[in-house]
């Protein structure tokens, strides 16, 4: 799974696509541009210039000096006056002429619809509402302010400004949380068990906070005075703004929200319900699918699955049921790391074999490197077993992060398939590449499309087979599981959200088929229920780009090459499944014309 760079529960949550350009574009001459060319570009502009006047830290780092030291602002003045412009900026694009575009500028034009039609949707079924999930917050998000670049006293000043921003930041977000509590908005009560411990790890003495890490290591060229006024304002700010504000947010949270959140788990109990989650749905496949459509799929690809588990479990000679070997997977110490270093040198290990893989898979690889980070320990008791975090600045690296916290809950025969999804080929190489394309429009380069990007972390996991991995018959189940965890995915999320299933009858089903671990399966599905529809995105991505490989491979035969085809998947960045599809068949052509 990537986590991007914004906080993904606020209002925008996009992150990149591109396509390269095509022979209609190549040929088309300059003075020959169409008049609904020029008003696509004109949108296109206005969209990212949009962006930016909403995310002062995306604005920054594209070079906007005046963006320094702030926050976003998330009032509802700002939230409506951002919507009624995404809506403007919809009604342009509909009214284009899209059959006058090239093909390049046709597909421009509708991923900026896709992703301008989420944030409006987004909007109007309140998802600000919302700016918090089972595994975590805005208030653990926005602490990255504290872990950026620290060269010039600038930064320094332009941090102070943003801890000096922060309660009115706290004040916002827990405003639209009060919304959302008075209309029933709310993620399940039950999934919120604990949540109070992610705010409290904030909750600490001032030279304790990480809020205090920038002025324990001030750069050399400093003086001791620059060094005496900035620590003194600092610790200042976190006692007087910092402190107080994650102080009167746990208070609130423990009071009031998490005692009157919602009972019912469903999506469809949410005001509106129906429609919001099969808008979910959608959104989160790329495809015209609904919630039903996706629970059939998931019950088929189960079977199947199971049906490969039990021939590993068959060969290895085990004697007793599926459920006595997932126990013994579960139970046996062989299977887990003794420490948090050893599971990071076990991950950091298959991590250095995935590069090695890299040149017989692909033409193309990124320049961007990527370390190897503990998920923090404020979040990890209910975070996921892994994640990627991509890269902050071109002078920074991206980070596979893995969570060492329970040790006998992170079993090492998932591990394999775990870092070829977060790390390479998954997250790390699709993202990095993806930022690379500087030919794209920036509201591409920096957007994500769920289904793309995930399911190429689940393909990528299944390419391991091919590049050597899964060795131990273990192991290979593990990449089962894990598989079978995204399969079993498609059935709990719909079962729970649109079918009337329990919290409890959705971990019986996930633990009953995987081997993933109780708490793995139980922080799992709580994170299903307070974040609909995204779990759906890995099966649905992945069988897609399964499913070209072989139309491609079936097409070309003897002129199918393995690198050309990933380059090809990738060549154009994260887009919509339709759209991948078509993207291969021009790559057919091209390939079967040499």
């Amino acid at each position: 799974m990537y986590k991007p760079l914004a906080p993904c529960l606020l209002l925008l949550s996009l992150t990149a696509c591109q396509m390269a350009p095509t022979a209609d574009v190549a040929t088309t001459p300059k003075t020959s541009v169409s008049q609904s060319h020029q008003q696509l570009q004109r949108i296109m502009d206005d969209a990212w210039q949009l962006r930016l006047e909403s995310s002062p830290e995306m604005a920054y780092a594209q070079g906007d000096e005046t963006a320094a030291g702030k926050l976003d602002d998330l009032s509802p003045e700002a939230l409506a006056n951002h919507n009624q412009a995404e809506q403007a900026l919809l009604a342009r694009l509909n009214a284009l002429d899209l059959a006058s575009l090239n093909k390049a500028d046709r597909i421009d034009a509708q991923i900026l619809i896709y992703q301008l039609q989420n944030s409006v949707d987004q909007y109007r079924f309140h998802d600000h509402y919302l700016p918090i999930t089972a595994e975590s917050g805005f208030h653990a998000y926005i602490a990255s302010i504290a872990k950026g670049n620290f060269n010039s006293e600038a930064d320094y000043r332009n941090y102070l400004s943003k801890l000096e921003a922060l309660p009115r930041y706290f004040s916002q977000q827990t405003y639209w949380l009060k919304q959302g509590l008075a209309q029933g908005i709310t993620p399940a009560r039950v999934v919120l068990n604990g949540f109070e411990e992610s705010i409290s790890a904030f909750i600490v003495p001032v030279e304790q906070s990480g809020y205090f890490k920038p002025f324990t290591h001030f750069p050399k060229h400093f003086t001791q005075a620059q060094k005496a006024e900035l620590t003194e304002q600092g610790k200042a700010l976190i006692e007087q703004n910092v402190l107080p504000s994650y102080q009167a947010f746990y208070d609130f949270m423990t009071q009031e929200y998490i005692p009157g959140a919602r009972e019912s788990i469903a999506a469809y109990d949410l005001p509106d319900g129906k429609a919001f989650y099969e808008n979910r749905v959608r959104y989160y496949t790329t495809l015209p699918m609904t919630a039903d459509e996706v629970h059939q799929l998931g019950l088929k690809e189960v079977k199947r699955i199971r049906a490969e588990m039990q021939a590993i479990i068959d060969k290895l000679g085990y004697q007793g049921s599926f459920a006595d070997f997932l126990h013994f997977l579960r139970t046996d110490p062989q299977f887990y790391a003794k420490t948090p270093e050893q599971l990071l040198k076990e991950a950091a290990f298959i991590a250095k074999k995935a590069d090695a893989m890299l040149p017989k898979f692909f033409g193309k690889l990124p320049r961007t490197p990527y370390g190897i980070q503990e998920v923090p320990a404020e979040i990890a008791p209910k975070y996921t077993t892994g994640r990627y975090s991509g890269a902050s600045g071109d002078d920074q690296p991206g980070y596979y992060w893995v969570n060492t916290y329970a040790l006998d809950k992170r079993p090492l025969y998932e591990l394999e398939a775990l870092t070829l999804h977060e790390a390479v080929p998954g997250h790390h190489l699709q993202i990095s590449l993806n930022k690379e394309l500087t030919s794209l429009p920036n509201f591409r380069r920096y957007s994500y499309i769920s289904a793309f990007g995930e399911g190429w972390g689940l393909y990528s996991e299944y390419l391991g087979l091919e590049g050597g991995f899964y060795q131990d018959p273990y192991s290979n189940f593990g990449r089962l599981t894990y598989e079978m965890w995204r399969a079993a995915r498609l059935v709990v999320d719909t079962g729970m959200h649109a079918k009337g299933w329990t919290r409890q009858q959705a971990i019986d089903y996930m633990a009953g088929n995987t081997a993933l671990s109780l708490h793995n399966v139980t922080t799992e599905i709580d994170r299903y229920i307070s974040w609909p529809g995204q779990a759906l995105s890995y099966k649905i991505g992945e069988l897609t780009i399964k499913r070209l490989r072989a139309k491609a491979e079936q097409a070309l035969g003897e002129k199918f090459d393995i690198r050309a085809f990933h380059d090809a998947v990738l060549a154009n960045g994260s887009v919509p499944m339709a759209l991948l599809e078509q993207q291969i068949d021009d790559f057919i052509a091209a390939q079967a014309a040499r």
